[in-house]
């Protein structure tokens, strides 16, 4: 079995992470073009044109699904990858959310990119999901490329300035970018009010390795012996993991895993 994800950056891992800890036999291709991020200004002709870019080259390893590990790729590009890839090869794509963390009752506060944010998706997606559940959208400008960098000044930067415009009484927050994942737990601190309920955060990680088991016909087997193969491409060359990448928990696991081979 062979998965490959897709993504402008390092915020694949988290996705990679969640297919690798539910099928750890299963090989992984993480294919990206680091030195195009950030992708959320970008035009969406552009993201697609990039986006299929990197899949090609994930596609060349023959992989038996592709994971658009990223939502800004999701939004723009998903159609394209789906006409070009489909049937024969699955692409499974990254969405917010926003359904289950709206079941909760909110009050929800979606943190994403400035281009995501007020989006025609992301409203789309909130008047489906959400009803009459209070949900803030946050704009959380510079935090992607601050996690892409492992810059943990800025990364603690973009926190603070995006919890100060999260309302006090959300008690649900969506992480509506991947590179977000790798930070959950310094925005659950940040946000986090004291004497109040734990905050409860929603991803997409588990969901989408979850959703791409089921669309090649796999079963989850955590228990598998570890020992299959990690390939990294970087703009379509084989590399290895990029530096900022160790700098976090799902980054170390991948690299743990693909040196005990």
């Amino acid at each position: 079995m062979k998965i490959a994800l897709l993504d402008s950056g390092i915020g694949l891992l988290a996705a990679a992470a969640a297919v690798r800890r539910l099928r750890p036999d299963a090989d992984l291709v993480l294919s990206s073009d680091p030195a195009s991020v950030p992708w959320g200004p970008r035009t969406p002709q552009d993201v697609t044109e990039r986006s299929l870019a990197v899949a090609e080259a994930a596609a060349a390893h023959r992989p038996d699904a592709l994971i658009a590990a990223c939502n800004t790729m999701s939004v723009h590009a998903l159609p394209a990858l789906r006409a070009r890839f489909e049937p024969g090869l699955p692409v499974i794509g990254t969405v917010p959310a926003i359904k289950p963390a709206a079941a909760s009752g909110g009050p929800v506060a979606i943190w994403a990119t400035p281009a995501t944010t007020g989006s025609p998706y992301q409203r789309g997606l909130i008047r489906e999901f959400a009803g009459a559940v209070a949900v803030t959208e946050v704009p959380c400008p510079g935090l992607a490329d601050a996690v892409e960098h492992a810059n943990e000044a800025a990364i603690d930067a973009a926190i603070a300035a995006a919890a100060e415009r999260t309302p006090d009484d959300v008690r649900v927050v969506v992480l509506g970018c991947t590179h977000y994942e790798l930070v959950a737990e310094r925005i659950r601190a940040a946000v986090q009010k004291p004497g109040l309920p734990p905050l409860v955060l929603h991803g997409s990680a588990g969901a989408v390795a979850a959703q791409a088991l089921r669309r090649i016909g796999a079963l989850p087997a955590p228990e598998a012996p570890m020992g299959a193969a990690l390939t990294v491409l970087l703009g379509g060359r084989e590399e290895s993991l990029p530096a900022p990448a160790l700098a976090y928990e799902e980054g170390q696991l991948l690299q743990t895993l693909s040196t005990a081979r």
